[in-house]
Protein backbone atom coordinates (compact mmCIF):
# COMPACT_ATOMS: atom_id res chain seq x y z
CA UNK A 1 0.00 0.00 0.00
CA UNK A 2 1.43 3.36 -1.10
CA UNK A 3 1.39 5.92 1.35
CA UNK A 4 -0.37 9.78 1.50
CA UNK A 5 3.18 11.63 -0.27
CA UNK A 6 2.50 8.91 -3.35
CA UNK A 7 2.34 11.75 -5.67
CA UNK A 8 6.05 13.20 -4.80
CA UNK A 9 7.23 9.49 -5.38
CA UNK A 10 10.13 9.80 -8.17
CA UNK A 11 9.55 8.26 -11.55
CA UNK A 12 10.32 4.63 -11.19
CA UNK A 13 9.93 1.47 -13.43
CA UNK A 14 9.76 -1.91 -11.71
CA UNK A 15 11.93 -4.80 -12.84
CA UNK A 16 9.70 -8.08 -14.63
CA UNK A 17 10.20 -10.87 -13.25
CA UNK A 18 8.93 -14.58 -13.89
CA UNK A 19 7.33 -16.34 -11.24
CA UNK A 20 9.95 -18.31 -10.89
CA UNK A 21 12.75 -15.33 -10.42
CA UNK A 22 9.59 -14.44 -8.25
CA UNK A 23 9.95 -17.02 -6.20
CA UNK A 24 13.97 -16.94 -6.15
CA UNK A 25 14.41 -13.80 -4.37
CA UNK A 26 10.73 -12.49 -2.76
CA UNK A 27 12.17 -13.58 0.87
CA UNK A 28 15.35 -11.75 0.59
CA UNK A 29 13.49 -7.96 0.24
CA UNK A 30 10.64 -6.20 1.95
CA UNK A 31 8.94 -5.75 -1.50
CA UNK A 32 9.67 -6.36 -5.76
CA UNK A 33 8.16 -3.65 -7.21
CA UNK A 34 8.51 -0.41 -5.26
CA UNK A 35 11.45 2.16 -5.46
CA UNK A 36 12.33 2.05 -1.79
CA UNK A 37 12.96 -1.52 -0.14
CA UNK A 38 14.97 -2.88 2.68
CA UNK A 39 16.87 -6.09 2.39
CA UNK A 40 16.39 -9.23 4.04
CA UNK A 41 20.06 -10.50 3.78
CA UNK A 42 21.68 -11.41 6.65
CA UNK A 43 25.34 -12.71 5.75
CA UNK A 44 27.47 -9.21 5.88
CA UNK A 45 29.33 -10.25 2.76
CA UNK A 46 26.53 -11.06 0.83
CA UNK A 47 25.11 -7.64 1.66
CA UNK A 48 27.82 -5.44 1.51
CA UNK A 49 28.88 -6.57 -2.22
CA UNK A 50 25.71 -6.60 -3.18
CA UNK A 51 25.06 -2.63 -1.86
CA UNK A 52 28.25 -1.69 -3.44
CA UNK A 53 27.34 -2.78 -6.46
CA UNK A 54 25.18 0.88 -6.57
CA UNK A 55 27.91 2.79 -7.25
CA UNK A 56 28.22 1.31 -11.05
CA UNK A 57 25.05 -0.57 -11.58
CA UNK A 58 22.61 0.51 -14.09
CA UNK A 59 20.36 -1.88 -12.97
CA UNK A 60 18.06 -2.10 -9.62
CA UNK A 61 19.87 -4.21 -6.89
CA UNK A 62 17.08 -6.40 -6.69
CA UNK A 63 18.10 -7.66 -10.21
CA UNK A 64 21.30 -8.08 -9.95
CA UNK A 65 20.68 -10.23 -6.34
CA UNK A 66 18.87 -12.42 -8.36
CA UNK A 67 21.53 -12.35 -12.09
CA UNK A 68 24.58 -12.22 -9.53
CA UNK A 69 24.43 -13.76 -6.83
CA UNK A 70 20.94 -16.84 -6.75
CA UNK A 71 20.62 -17.86 -10.47
CA UNK A 72 24.57 -18.85 -10.91
CA UNK A 73 24.12 -20.82 -7.59
CA UNK A 74 20.76 -22.20 -8.84
CA UNK A 75 22.02 -22.68 -11.99
CA UNK A 76 25.50 -24.29 -11.83
CA UNK A 77 25.63 -24.47 -16.16
CA UNK A 78 26.19 -20.90 -15.71
CA UNK A 79 30.31 -20.55 -15.61
CA UNK A 80 30.80 -18.42 -12.34
CA UNK A 81 34.56 -17.42 -12.45
CA UNK A 82 34.49 -15.37 -9.13
CA UNK A 83 34.13 -18.34 -6.89
CA UNK A 84 36.82 -21.11 -6.12
CA UNK A 85 33.69 -23.88 -6.12
CA UNK A 86 34.12 -27.42 -7.57
CA UNK A 87 31.29 -28.60 -10.03
CA UNK A 88 30.18 -30.60 -7.25
CA UNK A 89 30.46 -28.02 -4.86
CA UNK A 90 28.19 -26.13 -6.62
CA UNK A 91 25.78 -28.44 -7.34
CA UNK A 92 25.00 -28.73 -3.47
CA UNK A 93 25.47 -25.20 -2.74
CA UNK A 94 22.58 -24.83 -5.15
CA UNK A 95 20.78 -27.42 -4.01
CA UNK A 96 20.65 -25.94 -0.59
CA UNK A 97 20.22 -22.83 -1.56
CA UNK A 98 17.07 -23.96 -3.28
CA UNK A 99 15.80 -25.67 -0.07
CA UNK A 100 16.49 -22.40 1.97
CA UNK A 101 14.56 -20.64 -0.27
CA UNK A 102 11.60 -22.95 -0.06
CA UNK A 103 12.21 -23.00 3.92
CA UNK A 104 12.07 -19.24 3.36
CA UNK A 105 8.59 -19.25 1.85
CA UNK A 106 7.05 -21.71 4.14
CA UNK A 107 8.91 -19.51 7.22
CA UNK A 108 10.11 -15.62 6.49
CA UNK A 109 12.52 -13.85 8.07
CA UNK A 110 10.62 -11.77 10.04
CA UNK A 111 8.99 -14.77 11.46
CA UNK A 112 12.16 -16.49 12.27
CA UNK A 113 14.17 -13.17 13.94
CA UNK A 114 11.28 -11.50 15.45
CA UNK A 115 12.12 -12.34 18.73
CA UNK A 116 9.35 -11.44 21.55
CA UNK A 117 11.62 -10.66 23.89
CA UNK A 118 13.70 -8.61 22.05
CA UNK A 119 11.00 -6.32 20.78
CA UNK A 120 9.55 -5.57 24.15
CA UNK A 121 13.07 -5.21 25.26
CA UNK A 122 13.56 -2.47 22.61
CA UNK A 123 9.74 -1.04 23.26
CA UNK A 124 10.75 -0.59 27.16
CA UNK A 125 13.90 0.85 27.08
CA UNK A 126 14.03 2.53 23.92
CA UNK A 127 10.63 3.43 23.24
CA UNK A 128 9.36 3.82 26.56
CA UNK A 129 12.19 5.16 28.88
CA UNK A 130 14.57 6.77 26.18
CA UNK A 131 17.91 4.92 26.54
CA UNK A 132 18.92 5.86 22.78
CA UNK A 133 22.38 4.33 23.11
CA UNK A 134 20.83 0.46 22.83
CA UNK A 135 19.40 1.90 19.80
CA UNK A 136 23.12 2.13 18.44
CA UNK A 137 23.39 -1.66 18.63
CA UNK A 138 21.47 -3.03 15.34
CA UNK A 139 21.18 -1.84 12.13
CA UNK A 140 20.14 -2.18 8.57
CA UNK A 141 20.06 -1.45 5.24
CA UNK A 142 17.94 0.38 3.28
CA UNK A 143 17.93 0.73 -0.90
CA UNK A 144 15.94 3.62 -3.01
CA UNK A 145 16.02 2.93 -6.91
CA UNK A 146 16.03 6.39 -7.51
CA UNK A 147 16.33 9.70 -5.37
CA UNK A 148 17.61 13.12 -6.85
CA UNK A 149 21.05 14.74 -5.75
CA UNK A 150 18.69 17.04 -3.45
CA UNK A 151 17.24 14.89 -1.53
CA UNK A 152 20.21 12.49 -1.48
CA UNK A 153 22.61 15.37 0.19
CA UNK A 154 20.06 16.49 2.64
CA UNK A 155 20.26 12.79 3.85
CA UNK A 156 24.13 12.42 3.36
CA UNK A 157 24.16 15.62 5.42
CA UNK A 158 23.53 13.74 8.96
CA UNK A 159 27.23 12.42 9.77
CA UNK A 160 27.31 9.80 12.30
CA UNK A 161 25.32 6.44 11.54
CA UNK A 162 24.69 6.62 7.85
CA UNK A 163 26.84 4.89 5.35
CA UNK A 164 25.84 5.88 1.87
CA UNK A 165 26.76 4.05 -1.56
CA UNK A 166 25.68 6.16 -4.68
CA UNK A 167 25.14 5.90 -8.07
CA UNK A 168 28.54 6.99 -9.83
CA UNK A 169 28.25 9.87 -12.49
CA UNK A 170 31.83 8.66 -13.28
CA UNK A 171 30.85 5.03 -14.44
CA UNK A 172 27.42 5.23 -15.83
CA UNK A 173 25.87 6.44 -18.62
CA UNK A 174 22.99 8.99 -17.77
CA UNK A 175 21.69 9.69 -20.92
CA UNK A 176 19.30 6.50 -20.64
CA UNK A 177 15.73 6.80 -20.57
CA UNK A 178 12.72 4.99 -18.62
CA UNK A 179 9.46 4.85 -20.80
CA UNK A 180 10.55 7.08 -23.05
CA UNK A 181 11.42 9.64 -19.68
CA UNK A 182 15.18 10.77 -18.65
CA UNK A 183 15.54 10.34 -14.77
CA UNK A 184 15.13 13.58 -13.22
CA UNK A 185 12.66 14.32 -10.81
CA UNK A 186 9.77 16.78 -10.97
CA UNK A 187 8.05 18.23 -7.91
CA UNK A 188 4.22 18.43 -8.77
CA UNK A 189 4.25 21.71 -6.83
CA UNK A 190 5.68 23.25 -9.93
CA UNK A 191 2.15 22.78 -11.46
CA UNK A 192 1.17 25.51 -9.01
CA UNK A 193 3.46 27.76 -10.29
CA UNK A 194 2.26 27.01 -14.10
CA UNK A 195 6.18 26.35 -14.54
CA UNK A 196 6.22 22.43 -15.11
CA UNK A 197 6.31 22.40 -18.70
CA UNK A 198 9.10 24.67 -18.71
CA UNK A 199 10.97 22.80 -16.29
CA UNK A 200 10.58 19.48 -18.08
CA UNK A 201 11.35 21.37 -21.64
CA UNK A 202 14.56 22.77 -19.46
CA UNK A 203 15.69 19.06 -17.88
CA UNK A 204 14.97 17.12 -21.67
CA UNK A 205 17.24 19.90 -22.74
CA UNK A 206 20.13 18.96 -20.43
CA UNK A 207 20.29 15.32 -21.05
CA UNK A 208 19.41 15.74 -25.21
CA UNK A 209 22.60 17.78 -24.99
CA UNK A 210 24.55 15.66 -22.60
CA UNK A 211 23.16 12.54 -24.53
CA UNK A 212 24.15 14.18 -27.75
CA UNK A 213 27.73 15.32 -26.72
CA UNK A 214 28.56 12.08 -25.34
CA UNK A 215 29.91 10.55 -28.74
CA UNK A 216 31.36 13.47 -30.03
CA UNK A 217 33.40 14.09 -26.37
CA UNK A 218 34.78 10.30 -26.73
CA UNK A 219 35.87 10.45 -30.42
CA UNK A 220 38.12 13.92 -29.53
CA UNK A 221 39.46 12.04 -26.41
CA UNK A 222 40.12 8.58 -28.21
CA UNK A 223 42.09 11.11 -30.84
CA UNK A 224 43.91 12.88 -27.70
CA UNK A 225 44.67 9.44 -26.00
CA UNK A 226 44.86 6.87 -28.26
CA UNK A 227 46.80 4.59 -25.86
CA UNK A 228 44.08 4.24 -23.77
CA UNK A 229 41.56 1.47 -23.87
CA UNK A 230 38.18 2.62 -24.90
CA UNK A 231 36.35 1.75 -22.02
CA UNK A 232 38.24 4.22 -20.18
CA UNK A 233 37.87 7.14 -22.48
CA UNK A 234 34.41 6.44 -22.33
CA UNK A 235 34.74 7.03 -18.32
CA UNK A 236 36.81 9.88 -19.03
CA UNK A 237 33.32 11.54 -21.12
CA UNK A 238 31.09 10.70 -18.79
CA UNK A 239 33.00 12.21 -16.03
CA UNK A 240 33.47 15.11 -18.20
CA UNK A 241 29.81 15.97 -19.21
CA UNK A 242 28.91 15.51 -15.98
CA UNK A 243 28.51 19.09 -15.19
CA UNK A 244 25.59 18.65 -17.31
CA UNK A 245 23.50 16.87 -15.39
CA UNK A 246 20.48 18.73 -12.93
CA UNK A 247 20.84 18.27 -9.37
CA UNK A 248 17.11 16.89 -10.13
CA UNK A 249 18.92 13.55 -11.35
CA UNK A 250 17.68 10.18 -10.26
CA UNK A 251 20.42 8.11 -8.63
CA UNK A 252 20.28 4.84 -7.13
CA UNK A 253 21.54 5.08 -3.25
CA UNK A 254 22.01 2.43 -0.45
CA UNK A 255 22.26 2.89 3.17
CA UNK A 256 23.70 1.37 5.84
CA UNK A 257 22.72 2.91 9.31
CA UNK A 258 22.39 2.30 12.98
CA UNK A 259 18.49 2.41 14.47
CA UNK A 260 19.27 5.60 16.55
CA UNK A 261 20.69 7.16 12.57
CA UNK A 262 17.96 6.11 10.99
CA UNK A 263 14.75 7.29 13.65
CA UNK A 264 16.65 10.71 13.53
CA UNK A 265 16.99 10.77 9.64
CA UNK A 266 13.02 10.34 9.44
CA UNK A 267 12.57 13.32 12.03
CA UNK A 268 14.51 15.49 10.35
CA UNK A 269 12.63 14.72 6.89
CA UNK A 270 9.16 13.86 7.48
CA UNK A 271 8.41 18.06 7.84
CA UNK A 272 10.81 19.06 5.17
CA UNK A 273 9.53 22.00 2.52
CA UNK A 274 10.38 19.42 -0.30
CA UNK A 275 7.42 16.92 -0.59
CA UNK A 276 10.41 14.61 -2.75
CA UNK A 277 12.34 14.09 0.87
CA UNK A 278 8.72 13.84 3.18
CA UNK A 279 8.50 11.20 0.82
CA UNK A 280 12.00 9.65 1.64
CA UNK A 281 11.24 9.99 5.29
CA UNK A 282 7.72 8.35 4.98
CA UNK A 283 9.31 5.32 2.88
CA UNK A 284 12.00 4.78 5.03
CA UNK A 285 9.68 4.37 7.81
CA UNK A 286 7.16 1.94 6.31
CA UNK A 287 10.02 -0.43 4.80
CA UNK A 288 12.21 -0.46 8.02
CA UNK A 289 9.15 -1.06 10.09
CA UNK A 290 9.04 -4.65 8.82
CA UNK A 291 12.72 -4.97 10.44
CA UNK A 292 12.84 -3.25 13.16
CA UNK A 293 9.34 -1.64 14.29
CA UNK A 294 10.65 -1.21 17.97
CA UNK A 295 13.36 1.31 16.89
CA UNK A 296 10.97 3.39 14.98
CA UNK A 297 7.92 3.09 17.58
CA UNK A 298 8.34 6.83 19.20
CA UNK A 299 7.66 8.45 15.63
CA UNK A 300 4.26 6.74 15.53
CA UNK A 301 3.33 7.39 19.28
CA UNK A 302 -0.35 8.85 19.59
CA UNK A 303 0.23 10.09 23.20
CA UNK A 304 3.21 11.98 22.04
CA UNK A 305 2.78 13.30 18.61
CA UNK A 306 2.29 16.92 19.72
CA UNK A 307 5.81 16.72 21.11
CA UNK A 308 7.20 14.61 17.60
CA UNK A 309 5.50 16.59 14.79
CA UNK A 310 7.16 19.90 17.13
CA UNK A 311 10.73 18.65 17.20
CA UNK A 312 10.44 17.56 14.05
CA UNK A 313 9.48 21.00 12.37
CA UNK A 314 12.07 22.60 14.24
CA UNK A 315 14.39 19.87 13.08
CA UNK A 316 13.11 20.83 8.98
CA UNK A 317 11.70 24.25 9.28
CA UNK A 318 15.68 26.14 10.58
CA UNK A 319 16.36 27.70 7.28
CA UNK A 320 13.31 29.27 6.95
CA UNK A 321 12.82 31.23 10.21
CA UNK A 322 16.31 32.22 10.15
CA UNK A 323 15.97 33.61 5.70
CA UNK A 324 14.40 36.84 7.00
CA UNK A 325 17.48 38.29 8.57
CA UNK A 326 19.95 37.00 6.27
CA UNK A 327 17.76 39.16 4.23
CA UNK A 328 17.83 42.22 5.68
CA UNK A 329 21.44 42.01 6.42
CA UNK A 330 21.81 42.08 2.54
CA UNK A 331 24.38 38.67 2.38
CA UNK A 332 24.08 38.78 -1.35
CA UNK A 333 27.56 37.60 -1.96
CA UNK A 334 29.15 40.38 -3.46
CA UNK A 335 32.44 38.86 -3.29
CA UNK A 336 33.53 39.31 -6.74
CA UNK A 337 34.70 35.60 -7.38
CA UNK A 338 34.18 33.93 -10.95
CA UNK A 339 36.01 30.77 -10.50
CA UNK A 340 36.84 28.25 -8.18
CA UNK A 341 38.16 29.63 -5.09
CA UNK A 342 39.39 28.50 -1.34
CA UNK A 343 40.35 30.80 0.95
CA UNK A 344 41.51 30.14 4.70
CA UNK A 345 39.64 32.26 6.76
CA UNK A 346 40.36 31.02 10.81
CA UNK A 347 43.18 29.75 11.95
CA UNK A 348 44.96 29.36 15.10
CA UNK A 349 48.15 30.85 15.32
CA UNK A 350 49.56 28.70 17.93
CA UNK A 351 48.53 25.51 15.90
CA UNK A 352 52.26 24.07 15.89
CA UNK A 353 52.99 24.64 19.60
CA UNK A 354 49.40 23.18 20.12
CA UNK A 355 49.79 19.25 18.11
CA UNK A 356 53.43 18.71 19.89
CA UNK A 357 51.63 20.22 23.16
CA UNK A 358 49.24 17.35 22.64
CA UNK A 359 51.53 15.16 21.52
CA UNK A 360 53.63 15.29 24.47
CA UNK A 361 50.43 15.38 27.15
CA UNK A 362 49.81 12.09 26.08
CA UNK A 363 53.29 10.78 26.05
CA UNK A 364 54.12 8.21 28.73
CA UNK A 365 55.71 9.77 31.63
CA UNK A 366 53.90 13.19 31.78
CA UNK A 367 52.10 14.20 34.29
CA UNK A 368 51.93 17.89 33.77
CA UNK A 369 48.77 19.89 33.17
CA UNK A 370 47.70 21.35 29.31
CA UNK A 371 49.07 25.02 30.61
CA UNK A 372 52.17 23.23 31.42
CA UNK A 373 52.39 21.33 28.53
CA UNK A 374 51.98 24.14 26.16
CA UNK A 375 53.82 26.47 27.79
CA UNK A 376 56.87 24.15 27.98
CA UNK A 377 56.63 23.51 24.27
CA UNK A 378 56.46 27.48 23.42
CA UNK A 379 59.77 27.66 25.04
CA UNK A 380 61.30 25.01 22.61
CA UNK A 381 63.37 26.12 19.50
CA UNK A 382 62.25 24.82 16.28
CA UNK A 383 65.09 22.26 15.79
CA UNK A 384 63.38 20.78 19.11
CA UNK A 385 59.80 20.86 18.11
CA UNK A 386 60.92 19.23 14.58
CA UNK A 387 62.51 16.41 16.27
CA UNK A 388 59.79 15.79 18.38
CA UNK A 389 57.39 15.63 15.08
CA UNK A 390 59.96 13.46 13.57
CA UNK A 391 59.08 11.01 16.64
CA UNK A 392 55.93 10.82 16.47
CA UNK A 393 55.81 10.37 13.19
CA UNK A 394 58.25 7.94 12.75
CA UNK A 395 57.34 4.86 10.66
CA UNK A 396 54.48 6.93 8.63
CA UNK A 397 55.02 5.90 5.34
CA UNK A 398 51.81 5.28 3.38
CA UNK A 399 48.40 8.42 3.23
CA UNK A 400 46.24 6.06 5.16
CA UNK A 401 48.79 5.39 7.83
CA UNK A 402 46.57 8.12 10.42
CA UNK A 403 48.65 10.69 11.74
CA UNK A 404 47.55 10.53 15.79
CA UNK A 405 45.16 12.80 17.96
CA UNK A 406 47.09 15.43 18.83
CA UNK A 407 46.17 17.26 15.59
CA UNK A 408 43.07 17.60 16.64
CA UNK A 409 43.93 20.39 19.06
CA UNK A 410 44.00 22.48 16.27
CA UNK A 411 41.06 24.05 13.56
CA UNK A 412 41.05 25.65 10.53
CA UNK A 413 38.36 27.25 8.85
CA UNK A 414 37.87 27.28 4.75
CA UNK A 415 35.59 29.09 2.88
CA UNK A 416 34.87 27.08 -0.72
CA UNK A 417 33.46 27.90 -3.90
CA UNK A 418 33.53 24.97 -6.54
CA UNK A 419 31.22 23.02 -8.80
CA UNK A 420 28.23 20.86 -7.10
CA UNK A 421 29.85 17.76 -8.87
CA UNK A 422 33.44 17.81 -6.95
CA UNK A 423 31.71 19.09 -4.19
CA UNK A 424 29.74 15.76 -3.72
CA UNK A 425 33.45 14.13 -3.23
CA UNK A 426 34.43 16.68 -0.14
CA UNK A 427 31.27 16.29 1.13
CA UNK A 428 31.79 12.94 1.79
CA UNK A 429 33.96 13.50 4.59
CA UNK A 430 30.91 14.29 7.00
CA UNK A 431 33.16 13.71 10.17
CA UNK A 432 34.34 17.52 9.89
CA UNK A 433 31.63 20.55 10.52
CA UNK A 434 30.69 21.50 6.83
CA UNK A 435 27.97 23.48 6.45
CA UNK A 436 26.74 24.16 2.52
CA UNK A 437 24.84 26.72 1.30
CA UNK A 438 21.79 26.03 -1.08
CA UNK A 439 22.21 25.27 -4.87
CA UNK A 440 21.97 28.34 -6.60
CA UNK A 441 22.85 29.73 -10.16
CA UNK A 442 24.16 32.60 -8.70
CA UNK A 443 28.04 31.88 -8.62
CA UNK A 444 27.92 31.04 -12.34
CA UNK A 445 29.11 27.39 -13.96
CA UNK A 446 32.61 25.85 -14.50
CA UNK A 447 33.25 25.00 -18.52
CA UNK A 448 35.79 21.89 -18.94
CA UNK A 449 38.77 22.53 -20.82
CA UNK A 450 38.18 18.92 -22.63
CA UNK A 451 34.67 20.48 -23.61
CA UNK A 452 36.10 23.65 -25.20
CA UNK A 453 39.28 21.97 -26.80
CA UNK A 454 36.53 19.53 -28.42
CA UNK A 455 34.36 22.40 -30.01
CA UNK A 456 31.59 21.19 -27.56
CA UNK A 457 31.45 24.83 -25.84
CA UNK A 458 28.11 26.42 -26.77
CA UNK A 459 25.76 23.86 -27.01
CA UNK A 460 27.17 22.65 -23.21
CA UNK A 461 26.84 26.41 -22.26
CA UNK A 462 23.59 26.58 -24.27
CA UNK A 463 21.82 24.40 -22.01
CA UNK A 464 23.20 25.36 -19.15
CA UNK A 465 22.46 28.57 -19.12
CA UNK A 466 18.87 27.55 -20.37
CA UNK A 467 18.37 26.21 -16.63
CA UNK A 468 19.68 29.78 -15.40
CA UNK A 469 16.81 31.40 -16.60
CA UNK A 470 14.36 28.87 -15.20
CA UNK A 471 15.88 28.99 -11.67
CA UNK A 472 15.33 32.61 -11.53
CA UNK A 473 11.76 32.07 -11.70
CA UNK A 474 11.57 29.21 -9.33
CA UNK A 475 13.20 30.74 -6.66
CA UNK A 476 10.74 34.23 -6.72
CA UNK A 477 7.80 31.41 -5.76
CA UNK A 478 10.64 28.77 -4.20
CA UNK A 479 14.04 28.63 -3.10
CA UNK A 480 13.82 25.32 -1.62
CA UNK A 481 11.99 24.24 -5.10
CA UNK A 482 14.60 25.77 -7.81
CA UNK A 483 17.18 23.85 -6.40
CA UNK A 484 16.36 21.19 -8.62
CA UNK A 485 17.09 22.67 -11.91
CA UNK A 486 20.76 23.66 -10.74
CA UNK A 487 23.25 21.90 -12.63
CA UNK A 488 26.20 20.08 -11.48
CA UNK A 489 28.57 22.53 -12.90
CA UNK A 490 26.80 25.69 -11.43
CA UNK A 491 28.91 26.22 -7.93
CA UNK A 492 28.35 26.08 -4.47
CA UNK A 493 29.65 27.86 -1.61
CA UNK A 494 30.54 25.90 1.48
CA UNK A 495 32.33 26.74 4.82
CA UNK A 496 34.53 23.54 6.65
CA UNK A 497 35.42 23.69 9.81
CA UNK A 498 38.16 21.04 10.44
CA UNK A 499 40.89 19.96 12.29
CA UNK A 500 44.71 19.42 11.14
CA UNK A 501 43.84 15.05 11.48
CA UNK A 502 41.53 15.97 9.45
CA UNK A 503 43.18 17.94 6.88
CA UNK A 504 45.83 15.27 6.60
CA UNK A 505 43.62 12.66 5.55
CA UNK A 506 41.32 14.80 2.92
CA UNK A 507 44.01 16.60 1.82
CA UNK A 508 46.37 13.64 1.14
CA UNK A 509 43.44 11.25 -0.02
CA UNK A 510 41.90 14.19 -2.82
CA UNK A 511 45.08 15.27 -4.15
CA UNK A 512 45.79 11.37 -5.66
CA UNK A 513 46.31 11.48 -9.42
CA UNK A 514 43.28 9.57 -9.66
CA UNK A 515 40.79 12.09 -8.66
CA UNK A 516 39.12 14.38 -10.08
CA UNK A 517 41.45 17.06 -11.68
CA UNK A 518 38.79 20.06 -9.92
CA UNK A 519 38.49 18.72 -6.09
CA UNK A 520 42.40 17.85 -6.14
CA UNK A 521 43.03 21.47 -7.47
CA UNK A 522 40.80 22.93 -4.17
CA UNK A 523 42.91 20.49 -2.10
CA UNK A 524 46.52 21.34 -3.78
CA UNK A 525 45.26 25.15 -2.75
CA UNK A 526 44.11 24.59 0.56
CA UNK A 527 47.63 22.43 1.32
CA UNK A 528 49.68 25.64 0.01
CA UNK A 529 47.63 27.79 2.20
CA UNK A 530 48.15 25.57 5.60
CA UNK A 531 51.87 25.69 4.16
CA UNK A 532 52.10 29.36 4.68
CA UNK A 533 50.75 29.20 8.10
CA UNK A 534 52.10 25.96 9.52
CA UNK A 535 55.16 25.31 8.11
CA UNK A 536 56.36 22.27 10.22
CA UNK A 537 52.98 20.47 10.14
CA UNK A 538 52.38 20.49 6.56
CA UNK A 539 56.33 19.27 5.58
CA UNK A 540 55.02 16.40 7.10
CA UNK A 541 51.94 15.74 4.49
CA UNK A 542 52.61 13.14 1.53
CA UNK A 543 50.54 15.51 -1.15
CA UNK A 544 50.89 15.16 -4.58
CA UNK A 545 50.98 18.80 -6.22
CA UNK A 546 51.27 17.73 -9.89
CA UNK A 547 48.80 18.20 -12.62
CA UNK A 548 47.60 15.24 -15.05
CA UNK A 549 45.44 15.90 -17.84
CA UNK A 550 43.38 11.97 -17.70
CA UNK A 551 42.36 11.60 -13.98
CA UNK A 552 44.06 7.94 -12.84
CA UNK A 553 47.01 8.51 -15.35
CA UNK A 554 49.05 9.40 -12.15
CA UNK A 555 50.52 6.42 -11.30
CA UNK A 556 51.43 5.47 -15.06
CA UNK A 557 52.93 8.57 -15.34
CA UNK A 558 55.34 8.17 -12.24
CA UNK A 559 56.33 4.97 -13.54
CA UNK A 560 57.36 5.66 -16.54
CA UNK A 561 58.87 9.15 -15.24
CA UNK A 562 61.29 6.61 -12.68
CA UNK A 563 61.57 4.48 -15.63
CA UNK A 564 63.36 6.89 -18.11
CA UNK A 565 65.51 8.44 -14.89
CA UNK A 566 66.58 5.11 -14.78
CA UNK A 567 67.47 4.77 -18.18
CA UNK A 568 69.53 8.11 -18.41
CA UNK A 569 71.07 7.59 -15.28
CA UNK A 570 72.47 3.84 -16.59
CA UNK A 571 73.20 5.95 -19.87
Amino acid sequence: MKHPLEAFEPLFQKDEYTSEEKWLIEPFFSNLDRPVYAPYIVSPELIGALCSRASRAMHDLRYLYLREFVTPFIDPQREEKDTELSWQAKVAHGRALREFIDFLHRHSLQELFSNPRARSFFIKWLAQYGDDSIAQMAGAHLCFRGLSQVAIKHIEDQRVGLAPIEKSTRYVNYGEKINGHYLYYTDPTLANYGLSQEYESAMNDLFDTYRDLLPRLVSYLQNKFPEEKASVVEKKAFDTLRGMLPTSTLSQVTFFGNGQAFEYMISRSARHPLGEIRWAAESTYEELKTITPAFLRRLKDEERMDGIQAYQDYLSRKPDRVSAYAREAELTGSSGENGPSVRLVEYDPEGENKVIAGILYAASGSHASWEETLESVKRMNTAKKKEIMDAYLNGRSQRWHKVGRAFENVYVRFDILMNIGSWRDLHRHRMLTQQKQFFTCAHGYDMPSDVEDAGLEDPYRAAIENVAKLYGKIEKHDAWLAQYCVTLAHRVRFMQWTNLRQCFWEIELRTIPEGHPDYRHIEQEKFRLLEKVYPLITSYMRVNVGDYEFARRGQEERIQKKLHDLSASLT
